[in-house]
């Protein structure tokens, strides 16, 4: 799971709050409105929001108040978001709040691995995936380990359905 933790001083007391990818975090004063709820009265009552998105694989902050900005280090955000890193000092008001913490998944791809002609033996192809090139790859299901053909890419393995993205290609026998 990808986190960012926030921390902010209120009323004396230091608090920190983890934020994960789960879900867009609204942030301002309004409790009825917001997941963090900050008392600082020059805080707008929604202020901002926090999300995670998953094709950039980033934390972003969105500005939900053009009257009253975020300051992102120094800079006003008018409209628009920003991408979130470790050690911004987001200021919403008078309010100061810095990532102290960002951690992403780290995503495992498997390594490209040939096949010898003995172990190509062992692997079930359905006869309408082969092609007749000389050399010929296919895609070794990560779930299921049967190869299909590169059409099955955008479609997934035809025998499970799992996703053929993160695949190990193979080279297939020429026979």
């Amino acid at each position: 799971m990808n986190e960012l933790t926030l921390k902010w001083t209120e009323a004396g007391q230091s608090r920190t709050q983890t934020l994960n990818d789960q879900q867009t975090y609204r942030v301002g004063r309004d409790p009825t409105r917001c997941d963090i709820v900050l008392s600082h009265p020059t805080v707008s009552g929604l202020h901002i929001e926090i999300f995670f998105d998953q094709a950039n694989h980033n934390f972003y902050l969105r500005n939900l108040r053009e009257t009253n900005p975020p300051i992102i280090n120094n800079q006003s955000l008018i409209t628009g978001e920003v991408i979130l890193n470790v050690g911004n000092n987001i200021q919403l008001g008078q309010q100061q709040l810095e990532i102290i913490a960002v951690a992403f998944e780290q995503f495992l791809i498997a390594p490209t691995r040939l096949f010898s002609p003995d172990e190509l033996t062992q692997i079930s192809i359905p006869k309408a995936n082969v092609n007749l090139n000389p050399v010929q790859y296919g895609l070794k299901c990560p779930k299921c380990d049967r190869v299909s053909s590169y059409q099955q890419l955008n479609v997934g393995c035809p025998w499970c359905g799992t996703s053929l993205a993160a695949a190990v290609s193979v080279v297939l026998s020429t026979q």
